[in-house]
């Protein structure tokens, strides 16, 4: 059983992770995708939540200083599930459905980097954690 809090780490980390690195492979992209939805100072934010999924994703995966990652991924998640995914705006039925389930997955993945912030902080972030 000692092995589910490491499995946990990595497939809460894994999608963090790949989209940090993301945000700087696609700057460019990434820029005018933010900029399509009007988002706040797309060529200063997209690095910035870069470094913030990539250090948050990379907390969770090693298992230090998770306080932190973890709030730093909820950081991101709130705000992106509002400003990217407003399907209530959104009049074509499949695009709705796509951009509800995103907002959705945002609150949801939200939740979970919560309750393991509480978790992490009654129990520790599991074995085979760099710990801290």
């Amino acid at each position: 059983m000692d092995v589910i809090p490491l499995v946990g780490r990595i497939l809460m980390s894994m999608m963090f992770v790949m989209s940090g690195i993301n945000h700087f492979a696609q700057y460019q992209g990434m820029v005018q995708y933010a900029q399509m939805f009007k988002a706040p100072a797309p060529k200063l934010t997209v690095p910035l939540t870069g470094v913030m999924t990539l250090l948050g994703g990379l907390s969770v995966l090693f298992g230090y200083r998770m306080d932190v990652g973890l709030w730093l991924l909820v950081v991101f998640l709130i705000p992106a599930a509002f400003i990217f995914h407003k399907f209530w705006g959104v009049a074509d039925p499949m695009m709705k459905a796509n951009q509800m389930a995103h907002f959705m997955k945002n609150l949801s993945l939200a939740g979970a980097a919560l309750w393991m912030w509480w978790a992490q902080r009654v129990g520790g972030p599991g074995p085979f954690s760099v710990g801290g």
